[in-house]
């Protein structure tokens, strides 16, 4: 279970920033058992760290992934905001999508709405077998932007696994940035 996400943490040991899993395998994660099928895997580092990540990534084949578009990145040159997503693959085909995050003033920073915050001291949990992933609340706002089928089973899977401060956030996150969320149905009773 979570072999994925193991060759992920052994390739991430060398890497000297944080880093933690995000997306779908987080939420499967915080579960603890795999809930769905997945395409990929994320990571997420911060984007102070790019000098890090260039290092890690430097004998890759690696994409900015930009509005439907792959522009190869060229090590050197730092990523500025809005982009915040890199594609990375070796030619033993495999393949790590990394996604880069705000952060400030000891606190997660949500790069579509900087009002909305997190604690970095506890933005993250850590699995049974010790894979860093990003907190479920965090990822279930991210998914909130653009829901997909399965973005609205991995909250539903991950519901009964939140507890009350994750689930107050999120709905208050939820508030905050998309009133109409259906997901505030859920989250408000």
């Amino acid at each position: 279970m979570f072999d994925r996400c193991l060759q992920v943490k052994d390739f991430m040991e060398s890497y000297s920033g944080k880093w933690m899993v995000a997306g779908g395998w987080a939420i499967d994660l915080h579960i603890g058992e795999e809930t769905r099928e997945h395409e990929d895997i994320e990571v997420a580092v911060f984007r102070d760290e790019q000098t890090d990540l260039a290092s890690l990534l430097a004998d890759w084949d690696v994409y900015i992934a930009q509005e439907e578009r792959r522009q190869e990145w060229d090590l050197n040159d730092p990523i500025e905001l809005p982009i915040h997503e890199i594609h990375a693959s070796r030619q033993d085909g495999e393949m790590l999508e990394v996604l880069l995050n705000e952060r400030s003033k000891g606190r997660w920073v949500y790069r579509r709405d900087p009002n909305l915050s997190f604690p970095l001291s506890m933005m993250n949990l850590q699995s049974e077998q010790g894979i860093p992933y990003l907190n479920p609340e965090i990822v279930l706002l991210y998914k909130a932007k653009h829901t997909r089928d399965k973005d609205h089973d991995d909250f539903n899977y991950v519901f009964p696994y939140l507890n009350e401060h994750q689930k107050e956030w999120l709905k208050q996150a939820l508030m905050h940035s998309q009133r109409t969320h259906p997901w505030l149905e859920k989250l408000l009773y």
